[in-house]
């Protein structure tokens, strides 16, 4: 497959937010794609970048986008743009993604609003970019000849559904899963929860976090059926159904969604824990295989030591592209267990969206 010889011009939506910010700090250095046109509210439209932002990365803001000065969120400031990436806040991303998706521009968004739509595709890179095949589908129902939405999971969903994929992958369907998760308080946004509530405590609630883990990893993990006159869908994981429990609690972490999760084969006997380990340690995504910058060298890091994952040891190994899995183990009451870390600000929202971005670049579905 071959690579873009020229940059592809992007634009960020939602610029000045968490999620923006992290979009701008890995596109600075991306090999590809080239920052073009930045959008945000109202308030912050007509000043340069570095002060409409309240910016809160580990480095300091690039100095390709100090002085870009940041748009509305309208789609004819951003026409010149291959691809637009939007860390919208889920209250105004609806009617924004869809209005530039009516102006022909390829929008990849990390908002949840578009995840539930037939015709829209839920991908997380490392698992299923293979769904990108319903797009041609989005485009004719809407009469677009470059337009569409493409959304990224909810971070949560997105940290166990990989090692889930790869096992899947490697042993058959799954038919059970219980995921408790410990969600860092990154994932609330900026400025998130509030200290007297996350400090020194455990919240064990987190609003619609649960049905959406429930419900996404059907769609993610289900395939893309096709019936008679070619219409397609997503099958929700049908030919062998898979029930999921989950359980959502925000910990006082600052970055780094840890999962604890309990998993049933359909296959009888299942495998054991070392073929497990063996089967997520030679796991290799489609992303990484097609050769997408921004994938991790390893999808899955397997930890052998009885105490990692952990999040200050474990979310920024590979820039937080990939997953890492430990305390592979037998379960009494399903068949294996494992805790999984993911980081929720990158490979769990603008890692996502950059790498499925990339992958529609080198299948064509971008035209770059």
């Amino acid at each position: 497959m071959q690579h873009p010889t020229n940059p592809i011009p992007v634009g960020v939506l939602g610029a000045t937010g968490t999620v923006g910010q992290r979009f701008i700090t890995l596109l600075s250095t991306h090999p590809w794609f080239t920052i073009h046109a930045l959008g945000a509210s109202p308030r912050s439209a007509g000043k340069a970048y570095k002060d409409a932002v309240n910016w809160k990365q580990v480095t300091p803001i690039p100095a390709s986008v100090r002085d870009i000065v940041v748009k509305p969120c309208v789609a004819q400031e951003f026409v010149e743009c291959k691809v637009v990436f939007s860390g919208l806040d889920a209250d105004v991303a609806g009617d924004i993604e869809e209005a530039f998706r009516a102006a022909d521009l390829a929008v990849f968004s990390n908002a949840k609003n578009f995840r539930r739509d037939p015709n829209v595709p839920l991908i997380v890179p490392l698992v299923n970019p293979s769904h990108l095949s319903i797009i041609p589908q989005q485009q004719s129902l809407l009469s677009l000849k470059k337009g569409f939405i493409v959304t990224n999971a909810n971070c949560s969903t997105t940290g166990y559904v990989i090692p889930l994929y790869a096992l899947e992958k490697a042993f058959g369907p799954i038919e059970a899963a219980l995921v408790t998760t410990m969600q860092a308080i990154s994932g609330a946004g900026y400025p998130g929860v509030s200290s007297l509530d996350i400090l020194d405590n455990v919240i064990p609630y987190i609003g619609g976090e649960e049905e959406k883990m429930e419900w996404e990893t059907l769609k993610i993990l289900g395939g893309v059926a096709e019936d008679d006159q070619g219409a397609k869908s997503f099958d929700m994981h049908a030919k062998q159904p898979l029930r999921v429990s989950a359980s959502c609690n925000r910990v006082p972490v600052i970055d780094g969604h840890t999962e604890c999760v309990s998993i049933r084969f359909a296959r009888r006997p299942p495998p054991s824990p070392q073929q497990v380990r063996e089967a997520l340690a030679a796991f290799t995504p489609d992303a990484q295989s097609l050769g997408c910058p921004s994938a991790p060298r390893h999808a899955i890091t397997v930890h052998e030591e009885p105490d990692r994952p952990q999040p200050r040891l474990d979310r920024y190994y590979q820039d937080g592209a990939g997953v890492s899995v430990g305390r592979v183990r037998q379960c009494q009451v399903l068949d294996i267990k494992f805790v999984v870390l993911a980081n929720n600000v990158s490979i769990g929202a603008a890692t996502s969206s950059i790498i499925n971005a990339e992958f529609a670049v080198l299948k064509g579905v971008v035209q770059a």
